[in-house]
């Protein structure tokens, strides 16, 4: 549910991947990200951005050896999508590995949860944070 307090999603979780351009096609093909951009040079992504239809994204590039920060499958977030079941759907169709697959919570909100191939794990669901104090 949306109301004027519920703000729009600003932060952008991040990520690093053995394998950047291979885990793109899959948040595209197996959950419906939108690739936005990938700047890099041969197979080493410096940086890109997969957009989520419904608001915000995840930023993400190549694992390096200089990597000071995020290690390759550590990575988890909560997306939320008005329609959890048609996504995981398209995941399973994908192949994705589902590791929870779609219920309800006892706070109203429909979920499941799938990992990437790198082992990143992200939650689908409804729910859309508190609304905000004014």
């Amino acid at each position: 549910m949306s109301d004027d307090k519920t703000p729009a999603p600003t932060v952008w979780p991040t990520l690093r991947a053995t394998d950047a351009r291979a885990l793109i096609s899959f948040l595209v093909d197996a959950f419906g990200f939108a690739e936005v951009a990938a700047f890099g040079d041969g197979t080493l992504i410096h940086h890109a951005e997969v957009a989520w239809p419904e608001g915000g994204g995840i930023m993400l590039g190549s694992h390096r050896d200089d990597d000071w920060n995020l290690r390759p499958g550590t990575f988890g977030c909560y997306v939320v999508t008005a329609d959890p079941d048609a996504v995981h759907a398209r995941a399973l169709a994908a192949g994705a590995e589902i590791v929870r697959g779609p219920y309800t919570t006892d706070y109203g909100s429909r979920e499941f949860a799938a990992r990437d191939p790198e082992g990143n794990l992200y939650s689908f669901g409804t729910y859309r944070g508190e609304p905000r104090p004014v």
